[in-house]
């Protein structure tokens, strides 16, 4: 008899980096209207309204794929520390910038975290595209984005310089 039902694990990988973005949004909403929208941003930011649904997207593709490269390596094992611990490392990156950039209003660091972040997602890409190809094209939309917010991320930070 399963203790765990064979859906479990697709479910949990897929839910998994939503737990950032979730804690993430508690310091957000507080950081918006106050320090956010006093700030100087490109005529190309994309409206506040836009950034839970693209999160929420992103975060499910990411870890549906991460969910295929766990299963396609047979769990958690020698062969899975490489790319799961890469994924591991970017999530983990993923999940501090919103604690930098708007919690200590820290941009420079804030953009320093976002490349931190765009590089081990590309590793993190690179490693599953030898194991899965649709793990690797589900981080594609992720990679798109992460370069744009890194951009936005670099603009408001010039822009806004001396403000915190």
């Amino acid at each position: 008899m399963d203790v765990v039902p064979a859906w479990a694990p697709a479910v949990g990988f897929t839910l998994l980096p939503h737990a950032g973005g979730v804690l993430g949004s508690r310091i957000t909403k507080k950081k918006i209207p106050v320090w956010y929208e006093s700030l100087q941003k490109p005529s190309w930011c994309p409206p506040n309204w836009v950034f839970a649904p693209v999160w929420g997207t992103l975060y499910t593709f990411m870890g549906y794929g991460s969910y295929l490269v766990w299963k396609e390596l047979g769990g958690f094992n020698e062969k899975s520390v490489v790319p799961l611990g890469l994924y591991a490392g970017q999530l983990a990156l993923n999940w501090a910038w919103t604690p930098v950039f708007f919690g200590a209003q820290k941009m420079g660091w804030g953009l320093v975290t976002l490349l931190l972040t765009t590089g081990t997602a590309t590793a993190t890409t690179a490693s599953w595209s030898k194991i899965n190809k649709t793990a690797a094209y589900l981080m594609v939309p992720y990679l798109a984005w992460l370069t744009m917010a890194s951009a936005l991320n670099y603009r408001i930070w010039k822009d806004n310089g001396s403000k915190k």
